[in-house]
């Protein structure tokens, strides 16, 4: 999974990570009102954002010292 992130450039990470945070939302608006049924879900959304935003700041270090 981390693989396939660091792949992406930094505009299709930064697009996943609005979509994950988005379905986040999603996802505790319907654990809040008890519609959700996948409550694992969560956490494999949770660590993936984790993921981008590592990936991201990878590359962005990366080019930084490219850049210096």
């Amino acid at each position: 999974m981390a693989a396939e992130f660091s792949d992406m450039s930094l505009d299709q990470l930064d697009d996943q990570l609005v979509k994950l945070k988005k379905e986040q939302f999603n996802l505790r608006f319907q654990r809040a009102s008890g519609q959700l049924e996948n409550t694992a879900r969560i956490r494999i959304i949770r660590r993936d954002i984790a993921r981008i935003k590592t990936a991201a700041r990878t590359k962005r270090a990366g080019s930084a010292k490219k850049g210096a």
